[in-house]
């Protein structure tokens, strides 16, 4: 069957989907959802339709990144506009089926909004919802539209169009047309993609490779794991794409194995692909070749770096190597390899069917383009968001994720990962772009973004962050081996009540040295937690060395919990609730904790009825309590 006659196939099945006299129910079937319920959603939906005797397509989808909202489900019914709605439960929907598919009451009162131009009375437009509504999403184009693992449905939305178009160019213009394009590796480095495969096009050495880094390590980071489950085939076209345009047959796909979603949507994605002649010999009946082939990682942070990705693929321990030669010069098995991470491949193919231009028209003047990132912590709404490069911090923490919740005061985000720097309010109107970012002292990365309100210490922040990189380095080099344990054992002590004002200038000293001397990127940029919160809070990190304070009231070994005598009524139910049995006490009796016993979990905080508020938290002070449990009425004269 030549691509013509794949086109056909495929649109006529997508228009006799959405146009035919059957329901049509969307169920978000990505890892966020089913982690809320959503196996449990599709079952009752199964189950109830086929009690009712109901006819319908249920089609599983990937996330269309309102993970907040998840589990998600759309209903079509025939002649209506598509429905989103949100939380679902089982609940909720044998009242859907009874309301809306046995009836005419679309819900209003459960719905999030309908798609497309067409409105239904009391349901507001999907889009127009303040998370999606600035949003530009071209890599996650068809992510929540399609069903992953049906070829036919990535086929129907222009799916392997542009494959089918660069078979006809000739290699240097589908490098010019990236080129065009602007676009810059989504992995956090930057570096742009047409040179990358211009220099591996060059190269007379063979065999060459095309290699996904799909190994996404990042505390909070899921951008490339939503792609990979939402839309593999995205992906696969764009490495097929990129083996056309650097000269080679052969592809890798290095994804964790901690993504096993992922892993099967993309085995079933290849398999359907070599089926329909998109993947394999002679694509589409030309003179091109090309396969990939899925290599599991097993979860080594270290193996996000391009060079110790590689030698895992060989076999070998994932660590990186000394650079110069770069990859595109000698990559697996000392060959030519290009490198990408899934956000890069993603954003292949709608370059190639629109034009360089038209990709370029986003973004600003260096940072071409869009950007995904995973919004994480603090946040009203958490989620994948894909915006236009130098958008603000603001705009993207404000007015997409709804800013922080309870309107507590924002006080600090970090972007780009476990490396990244973590910026002030004073830094919210930044745009966020590659050279912006570094300015402030901060990155990119993979696109990670950690939102923190006033509660947050960011002294516990810099020292939980060492811990994992210091956790992670493959232990190569001299500088990260030996000081990032260093600074983790500083950042303890800090965060103990045992540091010395000296400490923090030796952390600033150790950072610059770690990042000047280290091999790769793991090393090059983890001070960075620690190097800007020192530069934008230092009154902060003084508090901890001098005054032996955590102001935010986090660090165990600096805050104390005591129950106050004239708010403690004597109920009982934080001694009942301590683990440690550290709270004396009885009925009508002023209740008190044993500091030495206490191990500062905050349960008894936690249960204290809020009409007592009875119970506080602080820090390098002491409250006025009695030595011993007294009457309440007599507490006076025991303080």
């Amino acid at each position: 069957m030549d691509f013509k006659q794949l086109c056909e196939k495929a649109t006529t099945e997508w228009q006799a989907l959405w146009h035919g006299d059957k329901p049509v129910i969307l169920v978000g079937l990505a890892t966020c959802g089913m982690a809320v319920g959503a196996s449990s959603v599709l079952k009752t939906i199964q189950d109830e339709l086929t009690q009712r005797n109901i006819e319908a397509h249920i089609i599983p989808v990937g996330c269309i990144g309102l993970c907040y909202l998840e589990p998600l489900v759309d209903i079509v019914k025939p002649g209506h506009p598509r429905i989103c709605y949100a939380q679902i439960t089982p609940e909720k929907v044998l009242q859907l089926v009874e309301d809306y598919l046995l009836s005419d009451n679309p819900r209003p009162d459960i719905a999030l909004g309908t798609f497309g131009d067409t409105s239904v009375e009391g349901i507001p437009k999907l889009f127009e919802h303040p998370m999606l509504k600035s949003q530009v999403r071209i890599a996650t184009r068809n992510c929540g539209h399609i069903n992953p693992e049906d070829i036919n449905h990535y086929i129907a939305n222009q799916g392997y169009n542009a494959l089918n178009k660069v078979l006809k160019m000739r290699c240097e213009e589908v490098i010019e047309e990236v080129k065009k394009s602007g676009l810059r590796g989504r992995g956090g480095a930057g570096f742009p993609t047409w040179r990358k495969w211009d220099e591996a096009s060059r190269s007379k050495a063979t065999p060459k490779f095309v290699v996904c880094n799909a190994d996404e390590g990042d505390p909070g980071a899921f951008m490339d794991r939503s792609v990979l489950e939402g839309d593999p085939h995205s992906i696969l076209e764009g490495m097929i794409i990129a083996g056309y345009a650097i000269g080679t047959s052969k592809g890798y796909i290095y994804v964790r194995a901690e993504y096993p979603l992922a892993v099967r949507r993309l085995q079933i994605a290849i398999d359907q692909a070599r089926e329909a002649g998109l993947l394999g010999d002679n694509i589409l009946g030309s003179e091109f070749s090309f396969n990939i082939e899925i290599m599991q990682g097993a979860g080594a942070f270290v193996c996000g770096e391009g060079s110790a990705l590689m030698y895992s693929i060989e076999g070998k321990r994932g660590m990186p190597r000394v650079r110069p030669p770069r990859s595109v010069a000698s990559g697996l098995w000392g060959l030519p390899t290009s490198l990408n991470n899934v956000e890069t491949f993603a954003n292949i193919p709608p370059i190639i069917i629109n034009g360089g231009e038209w990709f370029a028209s986003y973004g600003t003047e260096t940072s071409k383009g869009t950007k995904t990132f995973a919004l994480t912590g603090k946040i009203a709404r958490p989620g994948l968001i894909e915006v236009p490069m130098g958008m603000t911090l603001r705009q993207i923490i404000y007015d997409i994720g709804g800013g922080i919740p309870d309107n507590k005061p924002f006080k600090a985000v970090q972007t780009g990962g476990p490396s990244g720097g973590c910026l002030p309010e004073g830094l919210l109107d930044t745009p966020v772009d590659f050279e912006t970012l570094a300015e402030a002292g901060s990155i990119m990365g993979s696109g990670g973004m950690v939102v923190m309100d006033k509660d947050t210490c960011m002294v516990d922040v810099a020292r939980y962050f060492i811990a994992f990189c210091r956790d992670e380095s493959c232990g190569k080099c001299v500088p990260c081996r030996e000081g990032l344990p260093l600074m983790s054992d500083i950042l303890e002590q800090i965060t103990q009540g045992k540091g010395k004002p000296e400490d923090v200038e030796r952390l600033v000293e150790l950072g610059d040295t770690i990042m000047k001397g280290s091999l790769c990127g793991l090393g090059t940029t983890a001070p960075n937690p620690v190097l800007t919160s020192i530069r934008y809070f230092r009154s902060e990190w003084e508090a901890h060395v001098i005054e032996k304070k955590c102001p935010a009231l986090v660090c165990k070994s600096l805050i104390s919990f005591y129950i106050l005598p004239e708010k403690c009524a004597g109920c009982g139910i934080c001694l009942r609730a301590c683990p440690v049995e550290a709270i004396s006490g009885g009925k009508r009796l002023i209740h008190i904790i044993d500091q030495e016993r206490c191990i500062k979990c905050g349960t008894c905080l936690e249960k204290c009825p809020e009409r007592f508020s009875a119970v506080v938290k602080v820090t390098g002070e002491q409250v006025a309590v009695p030595e011993e449990p007294v009457p309440i009425a007599a507490q006076s004269s025991k303080m």
